[in-house]
Parts: structure tokens; C-alpha cells; sequence
């Protein structure tokens, strides 16, 4: 399963290796939908299950700024989760105009089922490379891991 050409001359090692999470990404996601049995979720809506299960109780405004979204986009997926009874909003206590956002039963099942045959496939593939290339993998966690906190912090542009 190839997932990119080989890099021109010119490409750096970082448009390759953007270029390569993108296409693992898109084939993780594509070979796991040929095996699921409901329809899919969009990837918004899936970061903000997987935010309300991390932080049960959050508000719709702390969403927003999380996923780096407008309020308005979180408050259409927060209607539509709920319709699908996959997440649930209660009245905050503190404050009655705004709303605390729990992921329901049905949708810790579904993420984590999700996981679970994502985990499957990953493993399977690495197990599949020769051991060095499985240790180079083992050996970039800390620099993918650095990587991901940086973008996250990067100041959002104006």
C-alpha cells in the first residue's frame, strides 16, 4: 500500500513528511469506513466527541476555542451529536444561558471502537516492517509528540 510517489529532488524533508501524514491519515481513514457498520462521522464532529469525553462537562464556548472553531459551528455540531444521541447538553448550573457538554454511552462505544480497529490496523502494519524501521518509528515519538505541542501552540493568526 503505497502512500506517496517518491519525493522529488527538490521536496524537503518537511513537505514530505507533511505530505506523508496526510496520506496515512486518509488511508487509515478510508480502509477503517470499509468496515464500519454505521454511517460515518465528519471529523469535526468526531474532535468534538473525543473532547467531550476528555473533558466531561465543558462548556460550548470552551469547545469553540479548543477545536479553534466560531461558537456557531460548535453549537450546529453539538445539535446534531444530540440528535444522533451521541453527546448530551445540561444547563450549567453556574450559569443557565450556557451548557455543559457530556458524550453519551452509545458514543464512548463508538470512538472506541473506532480506536480499537485503528490500534488493530496500525499494528498489523508496523509489525509487518522490518524491526529497524519499527525501532526509527519507536525512536520519532518524542519528536512527532514535540511536533504536535507545537502546533498547538502557535498563536492563532488574526
Amino acid at each position: 500500500m503505497a502512500v506517496t510517489e517518491p519525493a522529488p529532488p527538490s521536496t524537503t524533508p518537511a513537505d514530505e513528511f507533511s505530505a506523508l501524514l496526510v496520506g496515512i491519515q486518509r488511508l487509515v481513514r478510508r480502509r477503517l469506513r470499509k468496515t464500519a457498520d454505521r454511517p460515518r462521522l465528519r471529523g469535526a464532529q468526531v474532535e468534538l466527541l473525543r473532547l467531550a469525553m476528555d473533558s466531561p462537562g465543558l462548556r460550548v464556548s470552551q469547545a469553540a476555542e479548543e477545536l479553534c472553531l466560531a461558537g456557531n459551528s460548535v453549537s450546529t455540531l453539538v445539535n446534531q451529536l444530540a440528535a444522533q444521541g451521541l453527546l448530551r447538553r445540561e444547563s450549567d448550573p453556574a450559569d443557565r444561558r450556557a451548557a455543559l457538554l457530556f458524550a453519551t454511552d452509545a458514543a464512548v462505544e463508538r470512538i472506541e471502537a473506532w480506536r480499537r480497529r485503528r490500534r488493530a490496523l496500525m499494528e498489523d502494519l508496523v509489525a509487518g516492517l522490518p524491526a529497524d524501521q519499527q525501532q526509527a518509528l519507536t525512536a520519532a515519538l518524542p519528536a512527532l509528540r514535540s511536533l504536535a505541542r507545537g502546533l498547538r501552540d502557535l498563536p492563532e493568526e488574526p
